[in-house]
């Protein structure tokens, strides 16, 4: 299958703005005076590198080799962004046609592709997950039948997912890829798969042309601030969604920084201590299960932990007396009794257990 096809046709062809950086990119290293972009030929008096005058790189070559190299595909599979957001919103902007094409979603799961698809005027499509004895689940079957029923251009899957932490079986992701070749696009969002028993799906890549894998460094990488994740697809693909990329995505303090995490040093420092979170989840697991107000702690594959109670209300607001601010989810299908909590460190957690044993003193 040709992944275009699947692009809205008023896209394909779209060449998107052309910035006076991405025009002559190629040569600007060579020359020593730039005079295209109305920049100041003065650094603002607080920028002391003197570096900030000048529009970053729509694309940096550096920064995307070194996350080319740490998610093991080539420079032209991926696409720099704001974070996973910025991916999920040219997806949906540069695949649904307003009011036609749909979305496929599974709630409770995170917001941005319903708020994504609603932005777009795209129909959103749901498929429940199943709560069962070993937690949550998705019937992938059923995703594949909604997704054709309803003339669905994409389909969303978070792996691990947030909130409810189950992961996917890249098997059985390469399988629903197979299913909806030359129907829709298979999103796999991996924001949290490096504190994951199972492995990436980004294999799967060069053998399914219709999958898109989302990454980003916020999470495991501790760079949520600094905005930097990325689209893993198709090179025509992702030509496609730069062409509908705002002309400067990323700041240059955020593009150094990220470079500068990708380091042998920092990356072996990040591996640590994603060890060090993914033994303080399982602990934190146990310890919670046996709070007598605590009904059920979910097993999750993120730096988090989905958990039900008998009186979340109170639980949270005394939380909240203690200074503890969790994440408040009863809002969402099927979770009206529950919080999720993000893993802290052992200090962190101690507190947390602390603050919720007295719920139920």
């Amino acid at each position: 299958m040709n992944v275009l096809d699947l692009v809205r046709d008023d896209l394909r062809s779209f060449s998107g703005y052309s910035s006076a950086r991405r025009e002559f990119d190629a040569v600007m290293a060579a020359a020593d005076l730039w005079l295209n972009a109305n920049e100041s030929p003065y650094p603002n008096p607080a920028d002391q590198s003197g570096s900030q005058r000048r529009y970053p790189e729509p694309q940096p070559a550096a920064l995307r080799q070194a996350m080319a190299t740490l998610y093991d595909v080539d420079p032209s599979q991926l696409l720099l962004g704001r974070g996973s957001d910025e991916g999920i919103d040219l997806l949906v902007r540069a695949l649904c046609r307003p009011g036609r094409d749909a979305v496929v979603v599974c709630p409770p799961v995170f917001g941005m592709y319903a708020v994504s698809a609603r932005l777009q005027g795209a129909p959103l499509l749901e498929v429940s997950l199943k709560d069962a004895a070993e937690g949550f689940g998705c019937d992938l079957d059923e995703v594949s039948d909604r997704a054709r029923r309803g003339s669905a251009k994409l389909v969303f899957l978070c792996s691990p997912a947030n909130p409810t932490g189950q992961s996917l079986r890249p098997d059985d992701v390469a399988a629903l890829a197979a299913t909806l070749a030359g129907r829709a696009l298979l999103v796999v969002d991996e924001a949290y798969i490096e504190f994951s028993d199972q492995p990436s799906c980004v294999r799967l890549l060069e053998r399914h042309a219709n999958l898109v894998i989302l990454r980003t460094l916020s999470k495991a990488h501790g760079l949520a601030a600094t905005r930097v994740g990325a689209v893993l697809a198709a090179p025509a693909l992702i030509n496609v969604l730069r062409n509908c990329q705002a002309p400067y995505p990323l700041p240059q303090a955020s593009v150094s920084l990220a470079h500068d995490a990708l380091t042998d040093t920092s990356q072996s420092i990040t591996r640590q201590r994603v060890a060090m979170i993914r033994a303080e989840r399982e602990r934190l697991a146990g310890s919670l299960a046996a709070l007598p107000g605590v009904r059920r702690v979910y097993p999750g594959g993120g730096n988090f932990l989905l958990v039900r109670f008998s009186a979340a209300d109170r639980a949270l607001a005394h939380l909240l007396a203690a200074g503890i601010v969790v994440r408040d989810v009863r809002g969402m299908p099927q979770l009206g009794d529950a919080l999720r909590i993000s893993v802290g460190s052992e200090s962190q957690n101690r507190r947390l257990e602390a603050a919720l044993g007295e719920v139920a003193a």
